[in-house]
């Protein structure tokens, strides 16, 4: 079962020039559940996620991750880095490193442990996502698509996070390939304990792996609730978004 937040934002704007983003947004995410996040494009799915990492500097607001503000470059910064893992969307692996050299860098980058623990360790995370063994020989540019998302989901893993951050998982796969891949998420996160933010369109990965969900609508979380409660959402894009023929597909699916 979810429980206390382990994510806490309040009153964040996000601005790109004249352009406002986010205003205003205010979001929990809980202890143990899997988040999805969603809206229409340009609505600032992945921009919140890069801003809770890190990676985007807002103009305004608060973000506490497990306990630390993380807008504020403190020494606790780099240890609360360490307790979560982000897998993006195209995979962001480094195209001249191996399938175990990319999982072996955050380790590199953050632990101190000797070549041969690490070299297991990144095994053991290649393992964990339904990777051969021998995809660790591999270089990015020698994976099929899905194998690449596979081997970003290791690299992610690779710190044994308390959070881990998806960035639409499941773009650009075929259905076999994205069920497959919803079932790895969900099974990992009841294995490993962890707590899920993911940003995705994707209603067949709603459906699968989502305990709530969070609807980005004008510069702000607009809603957040459970599948069903979803469904009863007096707004115009949820309303589409959740009735439409494809969210029908997929709830027929389940």
């Amino acid at each position: 079962m979810a429980g206390d937040p382990v994510i806490s934002i309040r009153g964040l704007t996000n601005r790109f020039g004249k352009t406002v983003v986010h205003e205003n947004l205010s979001l929990d995410v809980l202890r143990g559940e899997v988040l999805g996040v969603v809206g229409a494009s340009g609505s600032g799915k992945s921009v919140l996620l890069r801003t809770i990492v890190g990676l985007q500097t807002p103009s305004a607001g608060q973000i506490t991750v497990l306990g630390t503000d993380v807008l504020e470059r403190s020494a606790n910064l780099h240890a609360v880095e360490s307790r979560w893992g982000v897998m993006f969307q195209d995979g962001a692996l480094f195209s001249s490193l191996t399938v175990r050299e990319n999982v072996e860098a955050p380790m590199r980058e953050k632990l101190h442990l000797d070549a041969a623990t690490r070299i297991a360790l990144a095994d053991l995370r290649i393992a964990m996502v339904g990777l051969p063994a021998k995809a660790g020989d591999l270089y990015p540019s020698e994976l099929s698509g899905g194998m690449r998302k596979r081997a970003g989901l290791a690299r992610a893993l690779s710190l044994d996070p308390e959070i881990l951050f998806l960035d639409e998982p499941t773009a650009g796969l075929d259905p076999i390939g994205a069920a497959e891949f919803d079932t790895l998420i969900i099974s990992l996160q009841k294995a490993l304990g962890l707590t899920v933010f993911l940003v995705t369109h994707d209603l067949d990965t709603l459906h699968a792996t989502c305990d709530r969900i969070a609807v980005l609508s004008q510069k702000r979380v607009l809603v957040t609730g459970t599948m069903a409660q979803m469904l009863d959402v007096d707004d115009a894009w949820v309303h589409a978004y959740f009735h439409g023929v494809r969210a029908h597909a997929a709830q027929g699916a389940q």
